[in-house]
């Protein structure tokens, strides 16, 4: 019996082994998938938030842009600078600004003309140019046509910095430029070359008109700008490029320039002298009596006296030609422009306003220019 008993528990027991391996086996199918994906998980996860381990008594990791600023250096070299002991001359900055007008940069240009203005401003009345006026002419006056306001606006700064005694000897250099400017296809470098041309008459306008091409070729340029064309061969009569009617606010206040500094151009080139200035004649006649004409045996207040003769070249065409004298450019005035701009005027006083108004100083003007001349010619 005791044997018996023996086999059947052992049976008993393989079973049951036999049993748990199944469940284990099964759990382990379970387990084994799950087990995997978590620990896949953690791997990754651990590699992009895994943070180093700081050790007690250790310093923290440098940056990889860390630079490294302990260090002392007994000599610092710079490339491309003066190490003189001497500041440069204001002589040599002006020149250097000077050099920088034809940069081309328009800030450049703009902080050039600046500093050129702000030089000539603070220098004594008396202290000499820090370079000769042609020279600084030959590279400001090409920016009057310049693209950029700023650089225009500072020109015009420069060119009111510049003392007038001189000025008065270089008219037409000055002129050429704003002549270009008057008919040039922008209607800023247009309306720009007005202020530097109305300054002008303000500053030198009897040198202005008495220069070669000061009196021909600005009328002709004036006719050009407001439109006003002269009878030719094959056309009937007078007619303008520009119709009278309805125009743009910033046309109508263009055109109201114009023929404002058109009204002072005719005024200083042919108005009657003053009355003080005949008072001063007579004052002089009567102290150099009895030698009236002592003051055309003094030396003469301008320079270059006889360049009106050409003795040094071809003499130029008409519109180039100088006209010194009044009783000259009334005469090319009353020959060539008095009609044209007659028409011009009463055409534009149709309009009225501001306009209008413009048009009555240019009539005003040559009419009180021309009314000595007209009794002469009748």
């Amino acid at each position: 019996m005791s044997l018996g008993c023996t086999s059947t528990t052992t049976k008993d027991n393989g079973v049951q082994h036999e049993e748990e391996e199944g469940k284990v086996a099964r759990l382990q199918g379970i387990v084994r998938p799950f087990s995997l994906a978590f620990l896949l998980s953690g791997r990754l996860t651990n590699a992009h938030s895994q943070k180093t381990k700081l050790k007690v008594g250790k310093a923290k990791p440098k940056a990889a842009n860390f630079t490294d600023t302990s260090f002392k250096a007994k000599s610092i070299t710079l490339k491309k600078q003066s190490l003189a002991d001497t500041a440069p001359s204001l002589s040599s900055q002006f020149s250097h600004h000077l050099s920088l007008l034809r940069n081309r940069s328009d800030t450049q240009r703009t902080e050039s003309l600046a500093y050129l203005a702000t030089a000539l401003h603070s220098r004594h009345p008396d202290e000499a140019l820090p370079e000769p006026l042609p020279v600084i002419l030959e590279k400001v006056q090409p920016l009057i046509v310049d693209g950029s306001s700023a650089v225009r606006n500072n020109v015009l700064k420069l060119l009111k910095a510049l003392p007038r005694d001189e000025l008065a000897r270089q008219p037409s250099s000055i002129l050429l430029y704003t002549h270009v400017g008057m008919t040039h296809l922008s209607a800023d470098i247009r309306a720009f070359s007005m202020e530097v041309l109305e300054w002008l008459m303000q500053a030198i306008g009897h040198e202005i008109v008495s220069c070669a091409g000061g009196w021909v070729k600005t009328l002709k340029s004036f006719t050009r700008l407001l439109g006003w064309q002269s009878q030719t061969a094959g056309s009937q009569g007078w007619s303008m490029y520009q119709q009278s009617g309805v125009r743009p606010g910033s046309e109508t206040k263009a055109m109201i320039k114009q023929m404002t500094v058109l009204a002072a151009f005719i005024k200083v080139g042919i108005a009657p002298p003053a009355a003080l200035d005949l008072l001063e004649a007579e004052a002089a006649l009567t102290c150099t009596f009895p030698y009236v004409d002592t003051r055309q045996h003094l030396l003469p207040e301008r320079s270059n006296v006889f360049a009106h003769l050409y003795l040094f070249g071809p003499p130029p065409d008409e519109e180039g030609e100088m006209y010194q004298d009044r009783e000259e450019r009334q005469r090319i005035f009353g020959m060539k422009y008095l009609a044209l701009i007659r028409q011009g005027v009463e055409q534009a006083k149709k309009e009225g306003g501001e306009i209008g108004r413009a048009a009555a100083a240019i009539r005003k003007a040559f009419e009180e220019g021309m009314k000595d001349y007209i009794l002469e010619e009748t």
